[in-house]
């Protein structure tokens, strides 16, 4: 097994017997232009910082995921590491690029996708290969699963689906014409963002999407639904476009755009207050905290010195993992539990 390379960059102090490491050289939380708001406070620096290097700096790949088990899971080129409890192991090796990777759902079972189109299964817990799928013919971009059934986007332009429970269960949807780099599971549809810029809306057995959107004018990879009510999607695109668009996918509309000034990376939603953070690529390589359904700016949250590609959060929603193009995995207390008995506020429809 190699050395723990997540530990070891000269560039940052490392306090012994522990791998958190401030960087000498960290943004710390500016103030935000005059015409916003700053509702709450935000953290001025990251509670650990990571050295990820050979993490590919590739806007349409997805290699960051957190299990519901706690585990976070990140691929550094032709590796991926776990991270649990403060502990980092590196539990798959292989010979060939890591392109994307998800957990399945309360379980150790890793899917990963590589750039050779080769779709693979392992359990995590021992780093053993438990199934191979061929069906892409060309690398697997993005992965999403709804229970058993694994989604997989590719840059063969096409998104298949596979029962894991059946030896050989798959369903092919062609709904784009280039590489499809955003693949998101809700409890009812699916949504998938490609580098035609458009945004795709499915139902499982179906093989033509509900909708299909173009309203986006750049790569749509960010995407995230929102966990208060069904149907409601955040979606995000690249450099050309830098637009946050909000989804009523019930009624099949566009509720409202907002211009961010930049590349538009990743999405999550706050678990627990009406809240979407959003990463960034140039000029400021910033994490941005929006107050929904108003979307008025909260504030950025700065550190990462390149583009942010990745987040991911804990299962109790109170940590947020960050991958940037600077090699760096940051961890943030940008969300905040709620009180015990305190409810969420839904005065405002998510609908």
């Amino acid at each position: 097994m190699q050395t723990n390379r997540f530990l070891h960059n000269s560039k940052h102090i490392l306090s012994p017997g522990f791998d958190l490491a401030i960087s000498k050289d960290s943004n710390l939380f500016e103030s935000s232009p005059s015409d916003t708001v700053i509702a709450r406070n935000l953290p001025t620096q990251a509670e650990r910082i990571l050295d990820a290097p050979d993490l590919l700096d590739d806007y349409y790949l997805n290699l960051l995921d957190w299990s519901s088990l706690d585990t976070l899971g990140v691929a550094l080129d032709n590796s991926i590491y776990a991270w649990h409890n403060g502990e980092v192991r590196e539990i798959i090796n292989s010979p060939v690029t890591i392109t994307s990777l998800s957990w399945m759902p309360g379980s150790h079972y890793l899917a990963v996708g590589d750039s050779e189109a080769d779709l693979s299964l392992y359990d995590a817990q021992v780093g053993r290969k438990i199934r191979v799928i061929h069906a892409h013919a060309d690398r697997i971009s993005s992965l999403s699963w709804k229970g058993s059934i694994l989604s997989s986007g590719s840059r063969d332009s096409t998104i298949i689906h596979h029962d894991m429970r059946a030896k050989n269960f798959q369903m092919q949807n062609k709904g784009h014409f280039q590489e499809v780099c955003g693949l998101k599971w809700s409890e009812k549809y699916l949504a998938s963002g490609g580098n035609d810029n458009h945004l795709n809306i499915w139902e499982i057995g179906y093989s033509k999407p509900i909708f299909s959107f173009n309203e986006h004018k750049a790569a749509v990879k960010a995407l995230a639904w929102c966990p208060y009510a069904a149907g409601v999607l955040a979606s995000g695109g690249g450099s050309a476009d830098q637009t946050i668009k909000l989804w009523d996918v019930a009624k099949g509309v566009c509720s409202k755009t907002i211009n961010t000034g930049s590349q538009v990376c990743a999405l999550e939603w706050n678990k627990h207050d009406m809240e979407l953070l959003s990463a960034h690529g140039f000029a400021d390589n910033q994490l941005t905290v929006w107050k929904y359904p108003q979307m008025q700016k909260l504030g950025d949250v700065k550190g990462h010195t390149a583009r942010v590609l990745y987040l991911a959060q804990n299962p109790e929603g109170d940590t947020v993992v960050s991958a940037g193009a600077d090699e760096t995995i940051r961890f943030w207390k940008i969300f905040k539990k709620r009180e015990k008995n305190k409810s969420l506020d839904l005065k405002f429809s998510c609908r």
